[in-house]
């Protein structure tokens, strides 16, 4: 398989610490230009400006993936100021569930906010860019999964709002996958496993290794694959 050319636009939610900036560097490594989304412009200014540090080319757009206003801006900013929109990394994402949270006892409250950031957050990007993306006849969405998303390895009860919010990701990535088949686009899920960051300081796996199969995904030749779910670039059982 031949890799696709390099000078694309990728936008990486969440893009502006741990697992996301590597992501970004990964792919500014590349040849892509980086948009890092983050609530925060400032914080996203002071990663682009890491990646910029490293001969990267990288720019910040504000970016909180539960205000459809937001999502629309940094799409617009995207076509207006690159010219387009080549990638998309749904890599913003929450995990609050407590150690007490059961599926018995549900916290609605925690449920709702999960899902709105980590399912309908990546839905509605993904809204925003499909079209420009069937303008260019070209795309790859990246949806950033778990493990903790798939059914056959599930065995516990452990944070059950976080992995039912990553395993209707997963079905998002086969049902958007199915509609954009022959368009160009590709749409696949990537779990970077147990990666030490902020919101998992006792992991042993690194920001580098956790963040290459999304990268894998985002940089596929047009002959890849769509609607799968990864992991260690192999596939992950549903």
């Amino acid at each position: 398989m031949t890799a696709e050319p390099e000078g694309k636009v990728a936008l990486v939610t969440g893009g502006n610490r741990g697992i996301g900036l590597e992501i970004a560097r990964q792919l500014g490594a590349r040849g892509h230009h980086v948009m890092v989304g983050a609530r925060s412009k400032a914080d996203g200014e002071s990663s682009a400006n890491e990646l910029r540090a490293l001969g990267f080319r990288s720019s910040a757009v504000e970016l909180d993936v539960t205000e459809p206003d937001s999502i629309h801006r940094a799409a617009l900013t995207a076509v207006s100021e690159f010219g387009g929109i080549d990638v998309l990394v749904n890599n913003a994402g929450i995990a609050i569930d407590g150690p007490g949270h059961r599926p018995s006892e549900p916290d609605f409250d925690t449920i709702r906010r999960t899902l709105d950031t980590n399912l309908i957050g990546s839905w509605a990007c993904a809204r925003a860019v499909v079209p420009h993306m069937r303008v260019a006849g070209f795309g790859r969405i990246v949806n950033m999964s778990s493990n903790m998303a798939s059914m056959e390895l599930t065995a516990d009860e452990e944070s059950p709002a976080y992995r039912i919010s990553k395993a209707a990701l997963n079905m998002l990535t086969v049902v958007l996958a199915a509609e954009l088949r022959s368009t160009g686009i590709l749409v696949n899920a990537a779990s970077p496993g147990y990666t030490r960051t902020r919101m998992s300081p006792n992991a042993t796996r690194t920001v580098e290794v956790g963040a290459d199969t999304a990268v894998w995904l985002a940089t596929l030749p047009s002959d890849g694959p769509s609607g799968g779910y990864f992991y260690d670039r192999s596939p992950l059982p549903w």
